[in-house]
């Protein structure tokens, strides 16, 4: 990490050691090069309590079918009845929203706020 990420990352770094944001290890290859496979995200778990999730944001999800597995995604649309489309950035290994459809918001865990590379 370089002079100015670190400088725009101590916010976040500060919300994390008082408790605000967590951390998790990215485990795969979907969301490559956007995350790569075990490197640390920071994930912000209120941040849809103050905001409705946009195209683009990276989310942690819960998989709709598999309650031991969570996801990092990226959110492709929003519809009007609270329904997300998620998508991997590596479509060729990705199973997301084109496999297993839309989600609800309610199973959107966070919105990544910092990754570590």
């Amino acid at each position: 990490m370089g002079h100015r990420e670190l400088i725009r990352a101590l916010p976040e770094l500060a919300l994390w050691a008082l408790g605000r944001r967590v951390r998790y290890r990215v485990r795969g290859t979907s969301m490559e090069p956007a995350l790569r496979d075990g490197g640390f995200v920071l994930v912000d778990p209120r941040a849809f309590a103050r905001r409705a999730p946009s195209p683009g944001d990276i989310v942690l999800s819960k998989h709709p079918f598999r309650t031991d597995v969570r996801l990092f995604k990226r959110v492709r649309e929003r519809s009007s009845e609270g329904r997300i489309a998620l998508a991997g950035d590596r479509k060729d290994a990705s199973t997301d929203s084109r496999d297993f459809g839309t989600v609800s918001v309610t199973d959107l865990l966070g919105r990544v706020v910092l990754r570590f590379r």
